[in-house]
Order: C-alpha cells, then sequence, then structure tokens
C-alpha cells in the first residue's frame, strides 16, 4: 500500500486527525483531547516552523561511495537514528477502534521491519501502560516503554513489571505533570524532583531516559539525577502554550551535556532532511510521534515500515547532497542556522 493511501486509510480507525498534507499543527490547533497543541496550539505549531528555519550547506564534491545511516540505540544497532514517540489514549485522544495493545503491537513491530525501534506510551490506568509493555516484551524487549510522572504508588505499580521486564530502556516524560486531567485521578500525575527521578532509576534497573527537557538547567538536573539519555521535548506542544520550539533549544543543551548521557528531540519532525538538521545540531537521535501514529492506525505495523523508509531514503538522499557518508559525518558546519 503506497504511503499516501495507508494515511487516507487511518480515517477509517480514528476520528480526531485531519490527516493533513503537512502535518503542522494549524488546523487542529487547541483541539486537546485530539491531536492540537494547547491553547493557540503555537508550541506545536512552531516545532513545526523552526526546522525550516535551519538550512542546508550543499556540497557534492565527496567521493562515491555508499550512503550509510547506521546508528546505536545506546548499544543497539539500529537501521536510523529515528524512534516512534511514546503514544497512549487510542480512545480518548484518536476516538480510535484500535486497543493501546493494537496500536502498540503496530508500533513496535512496524519499527522492528524498518530496522529501528519504538517508545510505548502510559495513560491513567496501569494497564495503558502494562499492555504496550507486553507488546516490547514479546519482540525481544526491542522497544522502550514510557512511565508518566506518577506519584509514588502509581510509579511502584509500574517498576513491578519494569523491572521483570526484557525491555531496552524506560523512559518518563516528566512533562506530563501539565496534563492536568491526570492530576484528579487515582494515582495522580505529580511534579518529578531530582529526587523523584533518582528513585526510578535505582528502582527500575535499566538505563533511564527523561523526557521532557527544554533548558540546559533542565538537562543538568536530569544529569545529577543519574539519568542516562534525555528527549528535549515539550510534549508535541500539548502541555504548555508559547514555548520555544525545540530544536530551537537543542544545540545548547547538547553542548551542555554531550558525552554524558544521550541526547534525543521530537517535535515537529516530519522528514529525513528534518532528522539530519537535529543530528546536526548534535542529537543522537529523532523521535517522530503523530504521523508515524496514524500510519500505524492506517496499515498497522507495514504502514509504520513504509514511513520510516521514507524517512530513511530522504535522509541518505540529504546526506549525498551535504558530503556524508556516515551519520557521524553530519555535523554543525552542514547548516545555517537564520
Amino acid at each position: 500500500m503506497e504511503l499516501k493511501e495507508v494515511f487516507e486509510q487511518s480515517k477509517l480507525h480514528q476520528k480526531t486527525c485531519y490527516v493533513c498534507p503537512v502535518c503542522n499543527g494549524v488546523a487542529c490547533k487547541g483541539q486537546i483531547p485530539g491531536m492540537g497543541g494547547k491553547g493557540t496550539g503555537a508550541s506545536f505549531i512552531r516545532n513545526y516552523q523552526k526546522i525550516h528555519d535551519v538550512k542546508l550547506v550543499l556540497d557534492t564534491i565527496m567521493e562515491d561511495s555508499d550512503i550509510s545511516t547506521e546508528s546505536y540505540f545506546f548499544d543497539t544497532k539500529v537501521s536510523l537514528p529515528v524512534y516512534g514517540a511514546p503514544i497512549a489514549g487510542m480512545i480518548q485522544q484518536y476516538q480510535s477502534d484500535f486497543s493501546e495493545t493494537d496500536f502498540a503491537d503496530a508500533m513496535v513491530e512496524g519499527c522492528l521491519l524498518a530496522g529501528t525501534i519504538s517508545f510505548v506510551g502510559d495513560g491513567k490506568d496501569v494497564t495503558t501502560f502494562v499492555d504496550p509493555l507486553r507488546s516490547v516484551e514479546k519482540n525481544q524487549g526491542m522497544g522502550v516503554p514510557t512511565m508518566k510522572p506518577w506519584e509514588r504508588k502509581g510509579i511502584d505499580a509500574r517498576l513491578e513489571h519494569v523491572r521483570v521486564s526484557n525491555c531496552l530502556a524506560l523512559a518518563c516524560d516528566v512533562d506530563a505533570s501539565g496534563l492536568l486531567f491526570l492530576r484528579n485521578v487515582d494515582p495522580r500525575i505529580t511534579n518529578f524532583s531530582v529526587y523523584d527521578i533518582r528513585y526510578v532509576k535505582e528502582k527500575a534497573n535499566k538505563p533511564l531516559i527523561i523526557k521532557g527537557i527544554m533548558s540546559v538547567k533542565g538537562a543538568l538536573k536530569a544529569l545529577e539525577a543519574g539519568a542516562d539519555g534525555i528527549v528535549v521535548s515539550n510534549h508535541g506542544g500539548r502541555v504548555l502554550d508559547d514555548t520555544l520550539a525545540t530544536i530551537e533549544v537543542l544545540e545548547e543543551i547538547c553542548d551542555a551535556v554531550k558525552g554524558k548521557m544521550k541526547v534525543f528531540v521530537d517535535g515537529g519532525f516530519r522528514s529525513g532532511v528534518d532528522v539530519f538538521k537535529a543530528l546536526a545540531l548534535g542529537a543522537d537521535g529523532v523521535l517522530i510521534g503523530r504521523p508515524m501514529a496514524i500510519a500505524a492506525l492506517g496499515n498497522r505495523k507495514d504502514g509504520v515500515s513504509e514511513y520510516l523508509k521514507k524517512i530513511q531514503i530522504e535522509l541518505k538522499e540529504t546526506m549525498m547532497m551535504t558530503g556524508c557518508h556516515t551519520i557521524a559525518d553530519i555535523t554543525k558546519d552542514k547548516i545555517i542556522c537564520k
């Protein structure tokens, strides 16, 4: 099935995404529950727009040899440094006929078909965390469960399953503290402190990635707490209106912590060209959410795999036109920031 057909097919399995030609947050702004950014939608829209303020430096005089997009997720080799972002709430957010398990299976297996891995999500009921984790476990642990910043009993209920799982790592999206509807459930969402992150790290016995970092100060707190990696993220623009774009803060965060922890980024990345820009600014990898989710709803694992193949082709083409043979060749001199 062609990718265009995959996206069109997704309309049969969800009711909130308009499946716009360009997923830029404009048509769906303010639509929460749904696909949009919070309030005016400015944070989601800015994520997308600011990526395009970064321009490429054309340089095609290079040895004509193979171009490789291979990279590593910690110690695991991947075909390209692009990963499925953690998404949950198929009924509430997408009004979908997919279960959380159906969706997680599509994401995890689709990413594996393309040679990479997916993060999987969490929700107000512990089963919304456990069911996607099972999708990871049955695929040789090749995935990353993502836990929200619950109060202690919510943390412990989830860590009980993580400790005995074979997952590659655990992520925690600390910016989910801004999801106000999860402040009124039991257990409830809280703000995480350095101490809370340290607690999760010690109890999980897995590499820990903190998602939701938007400043050097926040990155250094995660490092102090013992995190092995971070995701520069504003939760897709869904928790705070009028923030900076992730790509605007990426370079300074990478400069501050590079070599001490892995740095990933999400927020508005839609093509291999976009991925190249993030890597040139210092990121170790890019997470993609909404478009990959729609691909999953359109044709399950095959939709996800096709979307990632598109990203990989675009990344290779960009590398070929900027003098890069490997991911390590993608450096800051390959781009210009306006």
